[in-house]
């Protein structure tokens, strides 16, 4: 029940939003969104991004044995993946109805609108043909993948080409792009489909749905035309019943969308066509937009900037002015200097008067240890105590201006120490 609420609701919105003429990523009800065709380096590989849906088609070929029903004309086959790449809602190894149903409207537009010339690919009548397969693969589902995977297979079909052959007697001989230019297919024309999405039973239409007006259609129509306005194959789906003034406005719809992508479709050939002759670069990784990663890359965000210059101007006219004439540097001291009529600076010049005072106290000490020498004996760097049984015993090999007895008793001894020696 709540996901059959939802679905009203997203109706009801899609339908007022139709009713205004607009839709909900800004198109307009007739507008297609943007379609992109790009080849690969092999012949025959092609993607198409019709807005964020992406398909990929891939051509191949192989010699084969005819049908017995039709021995001169050769094979093609169509096969359309969906992979959860895709969608989350697709199945690996599942045949849903989705994919049933595009498979089939596929085949109509390309293979049984006879769009190639079979008989052409014809090698030995009877024994060998030519089989074109079409792989369709679905890189990205955002809607109307029917118009995206025709799209990408006319053009795919269009850019093949197969090697070239030769028959001497019973022996075929393939040769490869290098011995021999290979032949593209004879092509008639182009047959591409065009979907419609309708809404409140027909009242309202749409061009090119999107995966979300899909999901709450009431409706879709498929018409496969080509440039020349010839209708090669209708669908309808959705149970829904449509009037043939209806038909007609799709038709007549289709016929001014078809020339636009056909034209749209031939440029790209020629473009493609012209680079490889030229030599230049093609291919897939050179249609892809070159995009760097930085690490101080962001987005720039708008600024108003009206009445910048105004603000600037009465800011600078309320501050004081900065004096035109600058002193010139006074230097104070080693390694100071000052500018301007500030305060003096002291950095510098405190550790020098702590100096000096330290210098006057040292002075002052040794003034007083001379005042109280009686005498000087000796000078050493070390402390030694002797004895007159002239027995010498190391003390210590400190500098420090303390005096140890050992002995107090014992007779004439003496006391050397650092720099001086008192009796």
């Amino acid at each position: 029940k709540t996901r059959k609420l939802e679905k009203n609701c997203y109706r009801k919105s899609y339908v007022w939003l139709i009713h205004m003429a607009t839709r909900l990523d800004g198109r307009q009800t007739y507008d297609y969104r943007n379609i992109r065709i790009t080849f690969g380096t092999d012949y025959g590989c092609c993607t198409v991004s019709l807005g964020k849906t992406r398909v990929l088609a891939q051509v191949s070929c192989e010699l084969v044995p005819p049908k017995d029903s039709r021995p001169t004309e050769g094979i093609v086959f169509f096969n359309l993946e969906l992979s959860p790449m895709a969608s989350p809602a697709f199945q690996p190894n599942r045949q849903s109805e989705l994919l049933v149903t595009l498979n089939r409207q596929l085949e109509r537009c390309l293979r049984n609108s006879k769009c190639i010339d079979t008989e052409s690919l014809c090698v030995v009548s009877g024994e060998k043909v030519w089989q074109i397969r079409v792989d369709v693969h679905v890189l990205n589902h955002d809607g109307n993948l029917m118009d995206a995977a025709s799209i990408a297979a006319i053009s795919a079909l269009s850019h093949f080409r197969r090697p070239d052959v030769a028959i001497q007697g019973r022996d075929i001989t393939i040769f490869s792009p290098e011995e021999r230019d290979p032949v593209a297919l004879s092509i008639y024309h182009m047959p591409i489909c065009v979907s419609f999405a309708f809404f409140q039973q027909g009242t309202y239409l749409l061009v090119d749905p999107c995966e979300k007006e899909e999901q709450v259609t009431d409706g879709l129509l498929v018409i496969a035309m080509n440039k020349h306005r010839e209708i090669c194959s209708i669908q309808s789906s959705g149970g829904i019943m449509l009037l043939k003034d209806q038909v007609l406005r799709c038709s007549k719809i289709a016929s001014v969308k078809v020339s636009e992508i056909t034209d749209l479709i031939n440029k790209a050939l020629e473009n493609d066509k012209r680079v490889r002759k030229e030599g230049g670069r093609f291919g897939f990784a050179e249609s892809m937009p070159k995009e760097r990663i930085t690490a101080l890359k962001r987005d720039e965000a708008p600024v108003e900037m009206t009445g910048v210059q105004e603000m600037a101007e009465e800011f600078l006219s309320k501050g004081e002015a900065a004096p035109e004439v600058v002193s010139s540097p006074v230097i104070v001291a080693t390694g100071t200097g000052q500018l301007g009529e500030g305060v003096q600076s002291t950095w510098g010049l405190e550790e020098e008067d702590e100096e000096d005072e330290c210098q006057g106290e040292m002075d002052k000490e040794e003034k007083k240890k001379k005042k109280a020498e009686k005498g000087t004996a000796f000078t050493f760097h070390q402390l030694f105590f002797f004895h007159f049984s002239d027995e010498v015993m190391v003390i210590s090999d400190s500098e420090e201006e303390e005096v140890v007895v050992l002995n107090p008793e014992a007779p004439y001894v003496f006391s050397l120490f650092s720099e001086y020696s008192y009796q």
